[in-house]
């Protein structure tokens, strides 16, 4: 989704590119779902976002994708392959997917277009080793996060799949190669 760094003292003109009623905020000291709000009003937002400038927190505003309905996908990516991938769903009224907020997994098998994106995801930031969230939006798969340090505890008990020996043979290949 359209994602801005919440910077800048022209908050109207910050928000030009996202400008709706239904807006994510997104802390970036956050984990696990803990400082994600979603703004239910554009006065609502502007508000939140001069309080969050005044006390000089950094943020995100990303676009609200209403069609992925509280749903998303996580794919871990191991030097260049998704090793697994699950959907996350977060309890009713909840617009958050996480794990720890009370959401549930199931384990899934990418799309071309979702297992493409998040590969491409994991090459643009050349991380050998990444978690991947993806929404289903109306226009096709788009990124909502990268995770560097993707929690491993959820997808593997959802998928079933030893990631971690996924991730300690890449990196004795990695050590080999130098």
């Amino acid at each position: 989704p359209k994602t801005i760094l919440g910077t800048g003292h022209n908050v109207q003109a910050l928000l030009e590119p996202i400008k709706s009623d239904k807006m994510i905020i997104k802390l970036l000291e956050g984990t696990h779902g803990q400082g994600v709000i979603l703004t239910e009003s554009y006065r609502g937002t502007l508000t939140l976002i001069e309080a969050l400038q005044a006390a000089e927190v950094k943020f995100l505003i990303q676009e609200y994708v209403a069609e992925s309905k509280g749903a998303d996908l996580r794919a871990i990516v191991v030097d260049g392959v998704v090793v697994a991938a699950m959907r996350r769903q977060g309890q009713d009224g909840e617009f958050r997917s996480n794990l720890h907020l009370g959401g549930s997994s199931e384990n899934v098998k990418l799309s071309y277009k979702e297992e493409k994106i998040a590969l491409q995801a994991a090459r643009a930031l050349n991380l050998g080793v990444c978690g991947v969230d993806i929404l289903q939006a109306n226009n096709g798969p788009v990124i909502l996060e990268v995770n560097s340090s993707p929690g491993l505890e959820g997808i593997e008990t959802t998928t079933g799949k030893n990631i971690s020996r996924s991730i300690i043979s890449y990196i004795e290949r990695s050590i080999q190669r130098k």
